[in-house]
């Protein structure tokens, strides 16, 4: 066995997995240790969990491996990729203080710390006090400093669940510039801490003390200190490599380096994203994301809990399916991929708004979901149907935006995520973007892209175009139907565009009437 296996920890929402990659990309070895439900108690809309868990579960996980037969011993190197925005506070040792808050929490801060007057005007010169606004009530550590003062006070150190192991795998406060998204004063264009004069240091109620050294990714973080050597049955002294957070390095893991290559992502968000060379912010003062590789961006748009819209179709409308699917020992979404064979392109007219979820800009906070189109011929196959369509239309839109801003043209697209393994969602890409839709051969590209950054640190590729090139292989194709484009781009053109701005009114007298959303 070679010397050179590269392990890869992904520590997302409901599991984590810890994979094993030798230098081509090939994964040899997988196992996955699910998480706990999170915690919504005290308060409805919060989302916690006990940071020991998912450290618990990424020692469970490697402990797997090594009961499977990897040896340890040819572990080379690690990195870690993790959800993105939980939050976690500690003492001057790492040790948690409190729960950690979940990205999925939807408290707020009512009362965030007042900026300066010229900052506030400046914002307001610029329209953008609602977003500022927003941005500091989303802002877990302001709702901390609100609520939990004493706690607050007693934080030395205000940590992404990524720098949290990460000082558990190396004892140092560290992490990886591209884990750094969420409502922290961090310098998206610069990929570093604002400077001192930033306005974020007065909108979010942290200070540099409390926040960790940063590291590019495909750079080294630390070594294996030995009591976390113990827990995961390594070797003390190993070397730690910096990756990014799981949707970084998705893009990554799914070869999607250049500016003309969209990926998207068919997860509990769905996005799309390319990866640029320059910071541009699509949207307008949302800013790019740092990409799992050093001196590049990613363009994210969002759909706020996309493919989780299937989750809720499968919990709350596919009892049969689910009954069956059972009995079959198969999934329930592929009992629906060929139940919507029989369904036409544009379901017979019935078309979904995934907005299922309110945004900060486009769509804006008053924003519902929609379907339109009911008729006495359709069926839950059509509703699922649309659903899929739905969140394709979304992406399509994003793509535009992308497109419009980098004045020029997306010509690839490559699929990953959870939805990405239904042929019927591939197919409808494919034919709402009139692209080829490519679905990578290895299914954990988060993992993947980790390992290509534990590959580039370890000096086993010169550089991350180089890694990109020998690790990700490309999977099946799914070719655009002729048939089926023109009714997808009329729809997509005469209707589904057309929905937001007519509708809006609407929401926004729902939002008066009922307060929902607040």
């Amino acid at each position: 066995m070679s010397s050179n296996l590269l392990l890869a920890i992904d520590v997302g929402t409901q599991s984590t997995r810890a994979i094993v990659f030798d230098a081509a990309g090939a994964l040899l070895a997988k196992a996955q240790v699910a998480h706990e439900p999170v915690h919504s108690a005290p308060q409805p809309g919060w989302a916690e969990q006990d940071p020991v868990l998912y450290w618990d579960a990424v020692a469970s996980a490697c402990q797997s491996l090594w009961a499977q037969g990897i040896d340890p011993q040819q572990i080379a190197g690690l990195a870690l990729t993790t959800q993105r925005a939980t939050m976690i506070c500690t003492d001057a040792q790492g040790r948690p203080l409190r729960p950690a808050i979940v990205w999925l929490d939807q408290r707020e801060c009512d009362a965030p710390p007042l900026m300066s007057t010229a900052w506030r005007a400046a914002f307001a010169l610029a329209g953008a006090s609602p977003l500022i606004r927003h941005a500091q009530r989303q802002a877990e550590c302001n709702w901390l400093w609100q609520h939990e003062p004493k706690l607050w006070h007693d934080t030395a150190k205000f940590l992404f669940l990524s720098g949290w192991l990460c000082h558990r795998l190396t004892g140092e406060f560290v992490d990886s510039v591209g884990s750094q998204v969420g409502y922290v004063p961090f310098d998206y264009k610069q990929q570093q801490w604002a400077a001192p004069s930033d306005f974020k240091w007065q909108a979010f109620a942290v200070t540099r003390d409390r926040l960790p050294r940063l590291v590019q990714p495909g750079q080294p973080m630390g070594a294996l200190t030995e009591s976390a050597a113990a827990a995961l049955g390594l070797p003390a002294g190993l070397p730690v490599i910096a990756a990014g957070a799981d949707k970084a390095c998705e893009v990554l893991g799914c070869g999607a380096v250049d500016p003309f290559t969209a990926q998207l992502s068919f997860g509990t968000s769905a996005t799309i994203n390319t990866t640029q060379s320059r910071y541009l912010e699509v949207q307008r003062l949302l800013p790019a994301y740092p990409a799992a590789m050093p001196g590049a961006w990613n363009t994210e748009i969002q759909i706020y809990r996309g493919f989780w819209l299937v989750s809720w179709f499968k919990r709350e409308f596919a009892h049969r399916e689910t009954t069956l699917a059972a009995e079959r020992g198969v999934s329930v979404e592929s009992l629906f991929d060929e139940l919507i064979k029989a369904v036409p392109a544009g379901a017979l007219g019935l078309t979904l708004q995934p907005y299922w979820s309110p945004g900060v800009r486009d769509p804006g906070p008053e924003a519902k979901g929609a379907i339109i189109g009911f008729g006495d011929v359709h069926t839950r196959a059509h509703f699922y149907r649309a659903i899929l369509e739905g969140l394709v239309y979304g992406l399509r839109a994003g793509r535009e935006q992308i497109e419009k801003k980098l004045s020029q043209r997306i010509n690839r697209l490559i699929v990953g995520g959870g939805g990405s393994q239904s042929d019927a969602a591939m197919q409808i890409t494919a034919d709402v973007f009139n692209l080829v839709a490519e679905r990578p051969a290895i299914y954990e590209t988060s993992a993947l892209g980790a390992a290509i950054n534990c590959a580039v640190g370890l000096g086993l590729h010169k550089d991350h175009a180089c890694a990109v090139q020998a690790m990700c292989k490309p999977g099946q194709k799914f070719t655009p139907n002729p048939e089926a484009v023109p009714t997808y781009d009329a729809l997509y053109r005469g209707v589904y565009r057309e929905l937001y701005p007519r509708l809006k009114p609407l929401y926004q007298r729902i939002r008066k009437i009922t307060g929902y959303p607040a």
